[in-house]
């Protein structure tokens, strides 16, 4: 069992910063790939960013240049450094283990204008 926990949500003004964090507990030592995701309202959860314990980063084309994925291994906490942050990230942000399917609960973003 694998239980994952955000925070760091929050209200922002356009082109303020935020930083998420996650925390996992449980049956974690095998996993490789870690991330954010994210899920707006009326539409589809989507990817924000992946990182392996390799260190290998995916990140969505939206957010490239902005955001910021990183890992400690040693407290078991995945990040996401938002900035520059725009009115269309406005969503509930995602933690994900996604090969196992364990998603957290999430942390609400929201960007006003």
């Amino acid at each position: 069992q694998v239980q994952l926990v955000e925070s760091g949500g929050g209200l922002v003004q356009a082109g303020g910063s935020l930083k998420l964090s996650c925390t996992a507990s449980g049956t974690i030592f095998s996993i490789n790939v870690m991330g954010w995701y994210r899920q707006a309202p009326g539409k589809q959860r989507e990817l924000v960013a992946t990182i392996s314990s390799g260190g290998t980063i995916v990140y969505a084309d939206s957010v490239k240049c902005r955001f910021t994925i990183s890992r400690d291994n040693a407290k078991n906490t995945v990040y996401l450094q938002m900035n520059s942050l725009k009115p269309e990230d406005t969503a509930v942000y995602y933690c994900a283990a996604p090969v196992r399917r364990v998603w957290g609960q999430g942390t609400l973003v929201t960007v006003s204008s």
